[in-house]
């Protein structure tokens, strides 16, 4: 019979809302289970309970990707002129840059793929089920749909499961849906329409058993599970190119473009108009080449980059993948979980309501610090020895004095609570105890005191523990219950996003409890409870409000939650108010009603997002990725890792994410806490301010030499440099000076700028005339200062050699200039703040001594000693060059004022 079932069959569309009975009818099994047979043949049918490894491309394949980039080509071409030159070592030693590169690339490479190793690894390695009227374990990978398995506490579910019978069954779903809490189970259908979280009648693969017993007919398995789809939306989510690396590829290509065609209108104006002998033609190209590539560039991008990864770590953010610290400077909307990152993922009890009065709790999470206010009297303590002695959740510190729990959240916040009001009472004896039951939603014990009087304490839902009282305890004494006050109570503490539960009593001299005992009780109070914000993260928040970065809420959690927590934060109501209307929440039912254009149309406006699935979380990026956004996601369970990968930055949490999440991030928060992601952006926009003034400062050193040797053919003058020397400034200015600048401290109101905008190039139009200008000036001080020197009667090498020092010397003039690009450098404090720039000075000016006096260096690059006149001028020119950068500094500062509107 059922082994004639095709895969087809197999499939069992909204098992969810299905009746159980109807489930195992469509699955055509019996309570004794499947038979070996049966359970073969499936098996044949639907394949293994496993997720499907991905093909990957050949290892050698992925490597050589690595090259394909324009500046690396502008790289190679470099290695490949000074081969030509026999240049040996510098050819090695740009080649090897090449190489580590791709080597940096090829190990951090794969995230999705690493993403679904961890997603496998997930799965339950083991699971019970009854077979031919028996119960065995088997391998999961075995289980096939309507086979019935057994779910016991701390099991991982095989595989996806219609419940058919469930005690007291709660499941740790946070992975799966982000609940904080885990999820009551029960065999009622639900809603064919509800979402993954709402779907209580079913256990889905991968998540945890953490309380009671449960069995169930399995529905899905591998491919085919709610895991397995949010695998597959992980291999189809894509990633993007950081911003960085949009900008680098297009200025590698401009640039590659404007040095071929130089070249080619230098080498037909030296041949056709100056008739310069071919062999002094190719030798002027070359090094009008060598001197135009900036063959540092990719090397300082890596080094810059890698420094920040070092000092982005120490602030707890992990970087996997280098660019990823440079696109986090430019984010334009950080798209947050809640629980854990936003707030604490510590329930905390924040108001207690009494008949006599309404109590404020201070103190967060589960250290036993702060109070209860105003002091309260019997009222009070009752309530408080329901949340200590009805409770099986236990506190635990450790040598460092933190606080762990043991047990389920809701209880350890009772229990804290209960430590801060001075209510633990060791010498009260349990005597009994009615477990939580979903159904019922209360738990109850029977306690016996010191003095030999017993009471049956009860805490659950308010609505289930009203109808059950009788009585409230009152300022005078017990009265009748006064069910329009609790309701009203209810109702403002859920309004304000409060978990509410409710405790009542009844004194008894009976030593059992059972549910027939638990009518006629005497109501005490309510709890409202919450997953309180961090504080550094309300902090956090605003800065990023204050950089111009939205901030959007994108949780599992119930709307009304989310709204009142968002409130707390500063979300709702923040950001650019010029942006599009749109609703304050939006639900998953509700987005999934809306096409991806309508979508579009409303998502800048909405800041948060409730009952939110794996495919949900994709739209959302996507759809805020439509309108240029650049979008940082964070999340920390199996069904953010597709988000995590479709995003411009992916981050995780590093202490409670799971391991698919991590190696789908390129970010990892060693703290789990939005404020890191705060300082993050800080050192990203940092990074990139000091990757730019690089680039700036990078570029005139080959313009300007470029420049030199360009102006000598154009008129047929003596080459000022030849292409060894132009290698030797190349080396020297790399060696020293280059890496300097990724030192810089943050420039002033890093975190008060909006960011930048994702497209255009490294260095925007003014900048690149600005590098012009600088080029000119440096490379028409270096003509200056040879045309001089040759004057002056000195023989070429001597002239030469003050070229040399004046392009050396010139470049470490331009490095002030280039400290602070937005603000005058005429200040001391261009002296302080970066040590790295005088240690850099210092061994330049060695190398450039060593180069000018050492025998052995003047045979190898063909330099001269100077006299002291051969330096005073070059040193002279240098300090001109600084003052005139400065005054087109000052120039460019005008102009942007004026361009304000």
């Amino acid at each position: 019979m059922a082994a004639s079932l095709t895969d087809a069959a197999l499939t069992v569309a909204r098992p969810h809302s299905q009746d159980a009975g109807d489930v195992q009818r469509e699955l055509r099994v019996g309570a004794d289970g499947l038979t070996a047979a049966d359970a073969a043949a499936r098996l044949d049918a639907v394949g293994p309970n496993l997720l499907p490894e991905p093909k990957h491309a050949p290892a050698w394949v992925r490597f050589l990707s690595h090259f394909n980039d324009t500046l690396i080509y502008i790289l190679l071409g470099a290695a490949a002129i000074k081969a030509v030159m026999a240049d040996w070592l510098d050819f090695w030693v740009i080649i090897s840059v090449a190489v580590i590169n791709a080597v940096i690339g090829y190990v951090q490479e794969g995230r999705a793929e690493k993403a679904l190793a961890g997603i496998r690894g997930m799965l339950s390695a083991d699971a019970t089920v009854r077979r031919d009227g028996g119960w065995s374990t088997v391998p999961a990978a075995d289980l096939v749909p309507g086979d019935l398995v057994r779910l016991m506490p701390g099991d991982k579910v095989p595989a996806d499961v219609r419940l058919v019978e469930a005690t007291q069954l709660r499941i740790e779903e946070a992975a799966l849906t982000g609940e904080s809490v885990p999820s009551s189970k029960q065999t009622a259908s639900v809603d064919p329409d509800a979402g993954v979280g709402d779907r209580a009648s079913m256990a889905f693969s991968g998540t945890i058993v953490s309380a009671g017993q449960g069995l169930g007919v399995v529905t899905a398995t591998g491919a085919s599970t709610e895991i397995g789809r949010i695998q597959a939306l992980v291999g189809e989510a894509g990633s993007l190119d950081t911003p960085l690396t949009k900008q680098l590829d297009g200025f590698g290509k401009v640039l590659t473009l404007v040095i071929l065609g130089m070249a080619l209108v230098m080498m037909l104006i030296g041949r056709y108009l100056h008739q310069m002998p071919l062999p002094e033609l190719i030798s002027a190209t070359i090094g009008f080449a060598v001197a135009a590539i900036p063959e540092g560039l990719p090397a300082l991008v890596t080094i810059t980059l890698a420094i920040g990864v070092q000092q982005m770590a120490r602030r707890n953010a992990i970087t996997r993948k280098l660019p990823a610290v440079e696109a986090l400077g430019s984010v334009t909307t950080i798209c947050s979980d809640k629980t854990g990152t936003l707030t604490k993922n510590e329930m905390t009890v924040r108001r207690i309501v009494t008949p006599a009065g309404a109590y404020e709790v201070s103190g967060l999470g589960y250290q036993p610090h702060g109070g209860i206010e105003p002091a309260g009297g019997g009222d009070l303590a009752a309530v408080l020895a329901v949340a200590d002695l009805c409770n099986d959740a236990e506190l635990t510190s450790d040598a460092d004095g933190g606080w762990h729990l043991v047990g389920e959240p809701t209880e350890g916040a009772l229990r804290v609570v209960a430590m801060k009001g001075g209510a633990t009472d060791a010498d009260t004896k349990r005597l009994a105890v009615v477990p939580f039951d979903s159904a019922n939603k209360f738990m109850a014990t029977l306690n016996e005191a010191v003095d030999g009087s017993r009471a049956i304490l009860v805490k659950g839902a308010p609505d289930r523990l009203l109808e059950r009282s009788l009585t409230q305890r009152g300022r005078s004494g017990s009265e009748p219950v006064d069910r329009t006050l609790w309701n009203a109570a209810i109702d403002d503490l859920s309004g304000q996003g409060l978990r509410v539960l409710a405790a009542a009593r009844k004194a008894t001299r009976s030593g059992e409890v059972g549910q027939e005992d638990l009518v006629d009780l005497e109501f005490l109070g309510l709890w409202g409870i919450v997953d309180p914000p961090r504080p550094e993260a309300i902090e956090a928040i605003a800065d990023c409000h204050a950089a111009g970065i939205r901030v959007k809420m994108i949780t599992g959690d119930h709307a009304g939650t989310a709204v009142a927590i968002s409130r707390e934060m500063g979300l709702l109501g923040a950001g650019d108010a010029d942006g599009p209307a749109g609703p304050p929440v939006l639900t998953g039912g509700e987005l999934e009603a809306l096409s991806q254009e309508q979508l579009k149309a409303v998502v800048q406006g909405v800041d948060v997002f409730a009952r939110t699935s794996p495919e949900h979380k994709i739209r959302i990026v996507r759809a805020l990725q439509s309108h240029g956004e650049v979008v940082a996601m964070t999340g920390d369970g199996v069904n953010d890792a597709p988000a995590l990968t479709r995003a411009d930055v992916g981050i995780a949490m590093g202490i409670k994410g799971t391991e698919a999440t991590k190696e789908a991030a390129e970010i990892v928060l060693a703290d789990d806490n939005f404020a890191t992601i705060r300082s993050a952006i800080r050192e990203g926009r940092r990074i990139y301010d000091n990757l730019r003034k690089s680039v700036v400062f990078l570029l005139p050193t080959n313009g300007a030499q470029s420049l030199v040797i360009l102006v000598a053919v154009l008129f047929g003058l003596t080459l000022p440099l030849t292409p060894v020397q132009v290698l030797w400034v190349n080396m020297v200015t790399a060696i020293t000076l280059s890496l300097a600048l990724a030192y810089e401290p943050a420039e002033r109101g890093i975190m008060t700028r909006p960011p930048r905008a994702p497209g255009g190039s490294i260095i925007s139009a003014r900048e690149l005339g600005f590098v012009l200008v600088v080029s000119l000036l440096i490379g028409g001080a270096t003509l200056a200062v040879f045309a001089l020197s040759l004057g002056r009667g000195t023989d070429l090498g001597v002239a030469r050699t003050e070229a040399v020092t004046m392009l050396a010397l010139g470049q470490l003039a331009f490095l002030l200039n280039c400290r602070f690009l937005s603000r005058s450098s005429l200040t001391t404090d261009v002296l302080r703040g970066n040590p790295v720039i005088w240690w850099s000075a210092l061994a330049l000016i060695v190398l450039q001594l060593l180069y000018t006096y050492l025998p052995f260096m003047n045979g190898l690059f063909g330099s001269e000693p100077l006299d002291a006149v051969g330096w005073l001028l070059p040193i002279g020119m240098s300090v001109v060059v600084f003052l005139a950068v400065e005054g087109l500094k000052a120039l460019r500062r005008a102009g942007a004022v004026r361009q304000r509107p």
